[in-house]
């Protein structure tokens, strides 16, 4: 995906149309030159936006990783060595020290608008 800018005012950034993400997997995104990975879940009708860095492995690729649930918790998990992730707070399953950026997000008009992660 290119790189979006923020809309100045709002502190928001149209990233894509909802149909260029696929349902139930991750895309990656350029926004203001920082990865994020969105996470368009088709049952919830939602967009999750988290960091598209993995600090256990040191490379942008939770976007690559695979969603799922751990009892009531909505993850992802880190392709590289499995680690999960909370879409929602960031937070790793595994290690409670560690976390991840989340941006908050909306559909707005078919569009994926999400808060500038540089703000």
């Amino acid at each position: 995906m290119k790189t979006q800018m923020a809309n100045e005012l709002s502190g928001e950034v149209d990233v894509c149309a909802l149909t260029d993400l696929t349902e139930d997997a991750g895309t990656a995104a350029l926004v203001n030159d920082m990865q994020i990975a969105l996470f368009y879940i088709k049952k919830l009708d939602q967009v999750f936006a988290i960091s598209n860095y993995d600090p256990f492995s040191e490379a942008n690729v939770l976007s690559r990783g695979i969603i799922g649930s751990l009892g009531e918790q909505l993850v992802v998990a880190s392709p590289i060595y499995k680690q999960h992730f909370n879409l929602v707070t960031g937070q790793c399953v595994e290690d409670e020290k560690v976390s991840i950026a989340v941006y908050p997000t909306k559909i707005v008009q078919g569009r994926v608008v999400v808060m500038d992660p540089c703000a």
